[in-house]
C-alpha cells in the first residue's frame, strides 16, 4: 500500500510543479500486473470496487510504453522458506509457446524469472506497436538457457538497444574483477542491462540490433557517470550485431566445433565419445550429507532422519481418517526449524505418503566434493535430491572407475576439466558434467537392447554387477581408423580427451563454444602426445594425496611442533591487504610455509587455483542455517595431513602446468 500511495502523490505533485493546478490521480491500480491479465481470473469486484473499476479500464486502454525495472527472481532458495513464486497460467503458457519452444536448452526453469515474465507480459501488452524500456538482470544477453528468449526478441521487435553494464559477481578471480562493480551495490551479484525494445509497424527487414558494452574493470560510480555523460541513446555509439542461427548475440561461437566428435549424446546408438555420461551428485542439503567427519556425518543423519519420520508422523496422524482433500497442507504442520532437518521438495513428498525412513551405515561413502576436496558423503536416493547416473558409475565402493569432470553448460566459470576416482558432487565443476571409463549394470535389471549381448556373455561380480565400457564402439572404430592403428584401447582414447580437455589452445580458442555446449573432440594430429600427457595428468591429479611433497620452507613457531600444533583453523597468504604475498601461506600461529613458486597458481581448476581450493575449503565452518560444524582435521588420523596436502597440491600444480605448457599444437583435422 505505501509504494501505491507514493506512487500517486509523486504524479500529483509533479503535476502541480509543472501546472500550478492541484488534481487527483485517478491512474493509480493496487494489483498484481501479471495477474491482472490471466485468462478467467477477474480482478476482485468484491473488494476495493473503485480500484477494481480502474483496473478495467487500463485493460481497456492500448498501452504503448512501459518502463520499469522488473524484480529477479527464479525459485525459492529453499524448501525450508515456504515460499514458492506464484504460477500464472495464461502469461507462462506465452513463455512456454515462445520462448521456451524456440530454446535448444534442456533446461529452461530460468525462462520463469520475474524479469523474464515481465518482457513477455509487456511484448504482449503494447501488441503490434510501442516501447519497452527496462533494466533488468543481463543475464538473457549470453546465458545458454536463454537462446529462445533472444531469437524471439529480435522476431518480435523492430530495434533493440542493449546497454550491457556488467557486474556480474557470480564470477570469480580476474573475470570478477573485469565485471566491475555492482551497480545496485551490496545487494546485487547478478549483471545489469537496460533494453530499449521498439515494435514499429512501419519497420522493414530484419531488426535492428544495436549494442554497447560499459567495459572491462570499471567501478560503480565510473559505470554509472558514463550513463549520465551519455544522457540518451543518440549519444552512444552503437555495435551492430548480427545474431547467428543459435541465437547467439554476444560471444558468438567458433562454427568449427560442430566438426568435432560429441564428447557424449543422449540419443540412442549415437556417434559420440562416451555412452553414458552423468552430472554429479545434487544433494540440496549438503550441510547434512556431507562433513569431513566420518561420525559427524553418521550423527547429524540419524538426528535428521528421526526428524524426518516424526514429521511424517505426526502428518499421518493428522491425516487419519480423512480424504485428501481433508488433510491439512504438508507445509503448514511440518517443523521447518532448519537445525532440525533441510526439507527438499522430493522429501517433503516422502511425508505426504507417510514414509518411514531408517539410517543405513552402507550409505556413507568418499565423494570429491570439490577439486582436490573429499570427504564423506550419506550417498542415498532419498537424501540426496538428485543422484543421475552416479549409481550406475559407482554402485559401491569395492567398483573402481574413473570420471572426466568438465565444467558444465552455461557455468559462469573458463572451462576446465579433472579427474576424480570416487562419486563427484554436481559442482565439482559448475554444474559439471562426468564421463567415466566404465559403467556398471546390476544383474536383476532389464537389460538395454544394446547391451544384451553384453549381459549374456558377462559374468557378474561378488555385488551381482556387470562392468560394461562407457567410451563407445563407434569411437573405438573411428579413432583407430582416423590414426591407422588397431591398437589404440578405450583406456587410451579416455586419456587422449583428457589431454585434450587440458590444452590452452583448445580451451582459449573454443571458450565460448566450451559455455554453451558440451566438449567435442577434435582429431588431434598428434594422438599420442595428447594421450601420454593425459595419462600424465590423471596420475598426478588421482594420486595427488601420496605424490611427493614439495620442498617448501617450513618457519616454525615452536621448537618442537606437538600433533595438535598442525590443527588448523583458516589458512590464509601473506602480505596484508589487496596485495597478499602468495609466494607464502600462514598455515596456523604455529606454522609459516613460504617460497612457493608462483607458477603453481597457474594451474586453475573449477575458476582458481588448485592451492586456493585447499586454503578455501580445509578451514574449519559452522553452516548457517544448520548450525552444522565441518572440521577438516577430522578427515585423516594423520595430524600432518592437511600440511603435506597444501605441499603435495603445490607438486601437483607445478607439474600440471608443465605437462599443460608442453602440448603440442592441436592441428585438429575435420572429425
Amino acid at each position: 500500500m505505501l509504494a501505491y500511495y507514493i506512487a500517486s502523490v509523486n504524479i500529483e505533485t509533479a503535476y502541480h510543479a509543472a501546472t500550478g493546478e492541484y488534481r487527483s490521480f485517478g491512474g493509480m491500480v493496487l494489483t498484481d500486473t501479471f495477474q491482472m491479465t490471466e485468462k478467467g481470473d477477474l480482478v476482485d469486484q468484491a473488494v476495493l470496487p473503485e480500484n477494481n473499476a480502474r483496473a478495467e479500464r487500463q485493460l481497456a486502454q492500448p498501452i504503448q510504453v512501459i518502463i520499469g525495472n522488473p524484480p529477479y527472481s527464479a525459485q525459492q532458495g529453499s524448501e525450508n522458506d515456504n515460499n514458492k513464486n506464484l504460477a500464472y497460467s495464461t502469461l507462462d503458457g506465452r513463455i512456454r509457446e515462445t520462448y521456451a519452444a524456440q530454446s535448444g536448452a534442456q533446461l529452461v526453469k530460468n525462462l520463469y524469472d520475474s524479469y523474464i515474465r515481465a518482457i513477455r507480459w509487456a511484448s504482449d501488452r503494447i501488441k503490434d506497436r510501442g516501447i519497452v524500456a527496462f533494466v533488468t538482470n543481463g543475464s538473457f544477453l549470453d546465458a545458454n538457457n536463454m537462446d529462445g528468449l533472444r531469437k524471439r526478441l529480435v522476431e518480435e521487435y523492430s530495434q533493440l538497444y542493449i546497454f550491457n553494464l556488467r557486474g556480474n559477481q557470480r564470477t570469480s578471480g580476474e573475470e570478477s574483477r573485469r565485471e566491475g562493480g555492482k551497480i545496485f551495490g551490496s545487494g546485487s551479484r547478478t549483471p545489469v542491462a537496460i533494453s530499449i525494445m521498439v515494435k514499429d509497424p512501419a519497420h522493414t527487414g530484419p531488426c535492428e540490433l544495436s549494442y554497447y558494452d560499459i567495459g572491462d574493470y570499471l567501478s560503480r560510480e565510473k559505470k554509472l557517470n558514463w550513463i549520465e555523460k551519455f544522457g540518451s541513446i543518440d549519444g552512444i555509439d552503437w555495435q551492430t550485431i548480427t545474431p547467428n542461427a543459435e541465437g547467439d548475440w554476444i560471444n558468438q561461437r567458433d562454427p568449427a566445433f560442430d566438426t568435432f566428435i560429441p564428447l557424449g549424446e543422449k540419443k540412442h546408438e549415437s556417434q559420440a565419445v562416451f555412452d553414458i555420461y552423468s552430472l554429479g551428485v545434487s544433494t540440496a542439503r549438503d550441510a547434512w550429507v556431507y562433513n569431513m567427519s566420518r561420525a559427524s556425518l553418521a550423527a547429524n543423519m540419524r538426528r535428521m532422519i528421526d526428524a524426518f519420520n516424526e514429521n511424517s508422523m505426526h502428518y499421518a496422524e493428522l491425516c487419519d481418517g480423512k480424504n485428501k482433500a481433508s488433510c491439512p497442507q504438508l507445509e503448514d504442520v511440518i517443523d521447518a526449524d532448519p537445525k532440525q532437518i533441510s526439507w527438499t521438495h522430493a522429501l517433503k513428498e516422502d511425508a505426504k505418503r507417510r514414509k518411514r525412513f531408517v539410517f543405513d551405515a552402507t550409505s556413507l561413502t568418499t565423494s570429491m566434493y570439490r577439486p582436490y576436496t573429499k570427504q564423506w558423503l550419506y550417498f542415498n536416493r532419498r537424501f540426496n535430491e538428485r543422484v543421475y547416473q552416479q549409481p550406475k558409475l559407482f554402485p559401491t565402493p569395492r567398483h573402481k572407475n574413473m570420471v572426466i569432470s568438465v565444467t558444465g553448460i552455461g557455468a559462469g566459470k573458463p572451462f576446465s576439466a579433472v579427474v576424480a576416482d570416487v562419486i563427484p558432487n554436481l559442482h565439482l565443476h559448475d554444474t559439471g558434467q562426468c564421463f567415466p571409463l566404465y559403467w556398471y549394470e546390476k544383474l536383476e535389471e532389464k537389460a538395454k537392447p544394446q547391451d544384451e549381448m553384453f549381459a549374456a556373455e558377462a559374468t557378474p561380480d561378488a555385488d551381482g554387477y556387470i562392468r560394461h565400457d562407457a567410451i563407445t564402439n563407434w569411437a573405438l572404430d573411428a579413432f583407430r581408423k582416423h590414426y591407422g592403428d588397431d591398437g589404440i584401447t578405450r583406456e587410451d582414447i579416455f586419456w587422449y580427451v583428457y589431454g585434450i580437455l587440458h590444452s590452452p589452445e583448445y580451451k582459449s580458442r573454443f571458450a565460448v563454444n566450451l559455455k554453451k555446449m558440451l566438449p567435442r573432440i577434435p582429431y588431434a594430429q598428434d594422438f599420442r602426445t595428447f594421450r601420454d600427457a593425459g595419462r600424465k595428468l590423471g596420475d598426478w591429479h588421482l594420486n595427488y594425496e601420496t605424490v611427493e611433497p614439495y620442498p617448501l620452507t617450513k618457519e616454525n613457531q615452536r621448537l618442537v611442533m606437538e600433533d595438535d600444533d598442525y590443527r588448523v583453523v583458516k589458512m590464509r597468504f601473506g602480505g596484508k591487504g589487496r596485495n597478499p604475498d602468495k609466494t607464502v601461506i600462514a598455515y596456523n600461529q604455529h606454522l609459516v610455509l613460504r617460497d612457493i613458486p608462483l607458477a603453481a597458481y597457474d594451474y586453475i581448476v573449477n575458476g582458481k587455483p588448485a592451492i586456493e581450493w585447499i586454503m578455501d575449503r580445509y578451514q574449519v565452518t559452522t553452516e548457517k542455517n544448520s548450525g552444522i560444524e565441518n572440521d577438516p582435521n577430522a578427515w585423516s588420523e594423520d595430524p600432518r595431513y592437511i600440511v603435506d596436502l597444501v605441499k603435495r597440491i603445490v607438486t601437483v600444480s607445478v607439474e600440471s602446468v608443465r605437462i599443460v605448457n608442453s602440448l603440442p599444437p592441436l592441428n585438429v583435422a575435420v572429425a
